[in-house]
Parts: structure tokens; C-alpha cells; sequence
């Protein structure tokens, strides 16, 4: 039998509650799970890839205590789907909130397919407590001095306010 490998990418700006619902989740349907953190020069992170890499491995520390299939974080900056050749997964696994992330995921799977058509891309609704949820606008509230409790986790949350308190 093969051996069932998802990635979940991102570029986890930061991890919010929504990312970690969605390793919860997605780490039921595979053997093993690889959370793809992105370099993306072009999005600006707020984060260094080691913080972002430190932080999503924080969260996956308490998702493994509990299931049987492997995590591991690998960093990345290349295609996508060359990514997913290399570590030989067959699904790709992405987070839906809303009609506008489908439109793009849509593209996106329409591209990929014609890159790869041997790898599936599986979509997980986001729970609806964390459909709101974006990282974007988690970093514009607290910078703002809001609060962000409810929408990442605790470490995240202290990460993010030492960043706002030196800036």
C-alpha cells in the first residue's frame, strides 16, 4: 500500500487558530503530513522563516501527541507543485474561508494540474469559528493594540506583541 503524504503550504504569517484547526484536521487523511512554510519575497513577512518555522512547530508539538501519522515542518521557495514532487506527496491539502479564497484556489488547482495531475488537491472548509480568520488582518489588530486572543494561539500571541512593542 502507499503511503498517503499531504502538504499543507503556507506561508503561516503568522499561525492563527485556523491554520491549527486545519493540521487537526488534515492530518487525519494522511500517513504523513508536511507543513510547507513558504519564503515569499514577494508577501513581505512580518515574521523570519525560523520564527514562522519555531511557531507552527510549537503547534504541531501538541497535534502529534494525538495521532499516529508523522508531522514535520520543511521550509521551502520553489514551485509549488516541484515542492510536492520532492517530497513525493500526493495530495495537497488547502484551507477554504470564503468564496473568494475558492476563486483562487480554483486557478490554482487549474495550473497545477497541468503541472502535476498525479497530485490531488483536497480542500478543507475552515471551521466556521475561524472563518474570519486571516493573518493579515490578526497583524493590523494587534498592531493596533486589539485584541487577538481569539484568533491564535497563546504563544503566537505573545510573539506578535513583542514584535509590535519594537517597532
Amino acid at each position: 500500500m502507499t503511503k498517503l503524504v499531504g502538504l499543507y503550504p503556507g506561508t503561516f504569517d503568522p499561525v492563527t487558530l485556523g491554520h491549527v484547526d486545519l493540521m487537526q484536521r488534515a492530518v487525519k487523511l494522511v500517513d504523513e503530513l508536511v507543513i510547507g512554510v513558504a519564503i515569499n519575497r514577494d508577501k513581505s513577512p512580518l515574521f523570519s522563516l525560523e520564527e514562522r518555522v519555531a511557531m507552527v512547530e510549537e503547534q504541531i508539538a501538541e497535534i502529534v501527541k494525538t495521532n499516529s501519522a508523522t508531522i514535520r515542518v520543511v521550509p521551502f521557495e520553489t514551485l509549488l507543485m516541484k515542492f510536492a514532487e520532492e517530497l513525493n506527496a500526493n495530495i495537497i491539502i488547502r484551507g477554504l474561508r470564503a468564496v473568494s479564497d475558492f476563486e483562487y484556489e480554483f486557478q490554482m488547482v487549474g495550473m497545477n494540474q497541468v503541472l502535476n495531475d498525479d497530485i490531488e488537491t483536497v480542500f478543507l472548509m475552515a471551521d466556521a469559528r475561524y472563518q474570519s480568520i486571516a493573518s493579515r488582518l490578526v497583524k493590523e489588530i494587534c498592531r493596533l493594540d486589539g485584541d487577538i486572543s481569539s484568533f491564535v494561539p497563546s504563544g503566537v500571541e505573545k510573539r506578535l506583541k513583542a514584535k509590535f512593542a519594537k517597532s
